[in-house]
């Protein structure tokens, strides 16, 4: 009825991406209508991506941002696709840079880009650059106050935090806890969370609350993390399906070669896209598994408590915010990480190494939950969960979690947060 409409042209190919099916030729369409959209040129990577052809996705867009160098979307994209490609993610904001030395967004995204890929040495190197080149905006101390806490350079981050006063937002106020967890002031820490606590809706602070409550071995901690049932284990591999034939379809879907730059993975890759959107047998079936597990979950969980992150009065509508599948190899896991954006997180098991045998006391390749070792390395997990194909492990989304590295095989799981509903 409108083959010319470039929305519905972009509508049609971002529906195909999501439910599964190849979707370029569709993007090239609609390319064609909306040749500025930036987005429509993302969403054509990702199909590339998911066909297989990533280095067409990566010279795509390295053209694009050859021509315009302050898209900073399509940077972040090019940087990602050539982080999980193993090239160096921000080889083209170093060419943007060379011709834009004084555009401060083109030195915040290399700094961001940085932190995301783990680099932290290179991090500081583009903080420091930047620096030169552009002086010292407010944002840019935060980000070097940051980068010196990460590095380990407390008495340096103090230093700069003192300097930069009160954090201005509760995203700052999240990254000043981190650095008075990792400072082992926790009793700082939930001073500060305490002020901010009625202006996190997101609930970016409740993890770093949780560390500070139980290195000041203050009960409430137990309120938050260690009630009946808010840690749930359930088999649902007779509802999900073959497990063997939803694991070689998952293995098609790992294409890439190195893990994300911005997620926990270490060792492994993840998927692209939302999974559980495909429409393939496989997955559908596992969807109405993980529904009907999700909805007995919430069923169990304690009555409801408007103060706590996990326990809302309104508990319906339940919608996955998002899924995705990490399969991890040899020596791979996960560092220890939140979804502080989610209600409920989650880990199901497709296939597992077999070193993750119940018994050995390494607890090799199993889910770590209440950890945040590379802020209080002393704290213990709260609980250790074996991963076994068919098993579903759900969770509040704001509870830290991570894995144990395994020596030898694969370790495949789906993963997905649940969206919290709307109070009324």
């Amino acid at each position: 009825m409108a083959p010319a409409d470039p929305l519905l042209a972009h509508s049609h190919a971002r529906a195909a991406l999501e439910a599964g099916h190849a979707a370029t030729a569709l993007f090239e369409k609609a390319v064609r209508l909306a040749p500025a959209d930036g987005s429509v040129h993302q969403g054509r990577a990702a199909a590339q991506l998911a066909e297989g052809n990533a280095g067409r996705a990566i010279a795509d867009l390295e053209a694009l941002v050859g021509q315009n160098p302050l898209w900073i979307d399509g940077h972040r994209t090019l940087a990602r696709l050539r982080g999980q490609e193993g090239e160096d993610p921000a080889a083209a904001l170093d060419r943007a840079l060379a011709r834009l030395p004084r555009q401060a967004d083109l030195h915040r995204e290399k700094i961001n880009i940085r932190l995301e890929a783990r680099d932290l040495e290179g991090a500081d190197i583009a903080l420091r650059t930047a620096l030169e080149s552009i002086g010292a905006p407010v944002w840019l101390k935060e980000t070097a106050a940051h980068i010196a806490s990460e590095l380990g350079d407390l008495a340096k981050a103090d230093e700069l935090f003192t300097e930069l006063g009160a954090p201005q937002s509760v995203e700052l106020a999240a990254q000043r806890a981190r650095h008075l967890v990792r400072a082992n002031r926790p009793d700082a820490a939930e001073s500060l969370i305490d002020h901010w606590a009625v202006r996190d809706p997101g609930r970016l602070l409740w993890p770093y609350r949780s560390l500070a409550w139980r290195m000041l071995d203050d009960p409430r901690w137990r309120w938050l993390d260690d009630q009946p049932s808010l840690v749930q284990s359930v088999d649902i591999a007779e509802a999900a399906g073959d497990i063997g034939q939803l694991a070689n379809y998952l293995r098609d879907l790992h294409k890439s070669r190195a893990a994300p730059l911005d997620q926990s993975v270490r060792g492994g890759t993840q998927t692209d896209g939302n999974l559980l959107l495909r429409d393939a047998p496989a997955i559908a079936r596992l969807r109405e598994a993980i529904m009907a597990a999700v909805e007995a979950y919430i069923g169990q969980l304690p009555p409801a408590d408007a103060n706590h992150p996990a326990l809302p009065k309104a508990r319906e509508p339940i919608r996955i915010a998002g899924s995705w599948s990490v399969r991890l190899v040899d020596e791979g896991f996960h560092a220890d990480h939140v979804h502080p954006q989610g209600w409920i997180s989650s880990a199901f098991y497709v296939a597992v190494a077999d070193t993750t045998a119940e018994g050995q006391a390494s607890r090799e390749g199993w889910l770590s939950l209440g950890e945040a070792r590379d802020l209080v390395p002393g704290l213990a997990p709260l609980q250790m969960v074996q991963p076994k194909p068919g098993r579903l492990v759900l969770f509040p989304s704001t509870m830290w979690h991570g894995t144990r590295p395994f020596p030898a095989g694969e370790r495949m799981t789906v993963a997905f947060d649940i969206m919290r509903p709307r109070q009324g």
